[in-house]
């Protein structure tokens, strides 16, 4: 199966290009962009040896049923899916913090707390929580955007003290992040999943807020399932997560976590399929959707066809 794993194209008005872990990004005209969602996979801030084959298509519909689902709360960067692995959308001023949102202490809050900590950028947790609780309520839990390494917790205050974002604009991502956490849990909620936390992103263009990138995807959030939660809560269980966690968990297995002299394991057919397969699982899991696999023959050239006809049709609008 041939996979997508990076692109090098050259299109009509194209003034910029940006290859992220796993996004190439074009800029056209200085007024949209296109990105594509390679079939590359990332963990531990390394990107993996091998493409994933349709983990691309996989992130970008999830992404693009999700944006659509939530346009009625916040505008967003969409214009146009052309390409089952590929968005086009307005050019964003983005904020420089990613707004996490935790409705559950796990991953990273649960590690702070097993430390001692009682807070996590500013806000305060109760104690007596045990690792996968659900918090009284959802929490605010931000981080700055890295340009390299990894991102940082930082509270509110200090984004407001370092004039990050403006006190009117924070205060309106946060009332978009509640509201988009509030309508991901009852999407989840349908599909017999808890959606654990998650993360958004938002630009600006115009004085207008937009939310950007992927929303609700498995590399963005944790989902748990829902039958059976109480019960491993209960009896001290790991829970059954829906995420990008396996794949740290097998690489943690054979000895990686992206420190220095580490080597990432390898990754053989068989291993590259079963990732494929848990992605689309994911997929039909989360959208409750069944996944259509695209051609993956000529992948790069159906994907070049599809945004230059795409591009023809915005920029003649």
């Amino acid at each position: 199966m041939q996979a997508i794993k990076e692109t090098n194209y050259k299109f009509p008005q194209q003034t910029n290009f940006y290859k992220g872990k796993v996004r190439d990004v074009y800029t056209i005209n200085d007024q949209y962009l296109v990105m594509v969602v390679s079939d590359r996979i990332s963990a531990f801030d390394v990107v993996l040896p091998e493409a994933i084959p349709f983990k691309g298509q996989v992130l970008n519909q999830i992404a693009a049923i999700f944006l659509e689902a939530t346009k009625d709360i916040v505008p967003n960067w969409v214009i146009n899916v052309p390409d089952p692995s590929v968005t086009i959308g307005r050019i964003c001023s983005p904020f420089k913090v990613e707004m996490v949102i935790r409705g559950y202490l796990a991953g990273h809050a649960a590690r702070e707390y097993a430390l001692g900590k009682r807070e996590v950028c500013g806000v305060k947790l109760p104690e007596g929580l045990k690792e996968n609780d659900k918090l009284p309520e959802p929490i605010i839990t931000p981080t700055t955007k890295a340009a390299f390494g990894h991102d940082e917790d930082i509270s509110r205050e200090d984004i407001l003290k370092k004039g990050i974002v403006s006190e009117q604009d924070y205060t309106q991502l946060e009332k978009y992040t509640r509201a988009l956490y509030q309508r991901g849990t009852e999407i989840a909620a349908e599909r017999g999943l808890i959606l654990v936390d998650t993360k958004y992103e938002f630009g600006k263009a115009d004085g207008i807020i937009y939310l950007i990138d992927e929303i609700h995807t498995p590399d963005s959030s944790r989902y748990f399932y829902k039958d059976g939660y109480s019960e491993l809560q209960k009896n001290g269980g790991a829970q059954k997560q829906l995420s990008k966690e396996f794949v740290r968990k097998w690489l943690i297995e054979n000895g990686f976590q992206g420190k220095e002299g580490q080597q990432v394991p390898p990754m053989d057919e068989e291993k590259v399929k079963s990732i494929s397969d848990r992605y689309i699982e994911l997929f039909e899991k989360i959208t409750g959707k069944p996944f259509k696999k695209e051609a993956h023959q000529n992948i790069y050239e159906r994907v070049e066809n599809n945004i230059n006809q795409a591009l023809i049709a915005i920029q003649n609008n």
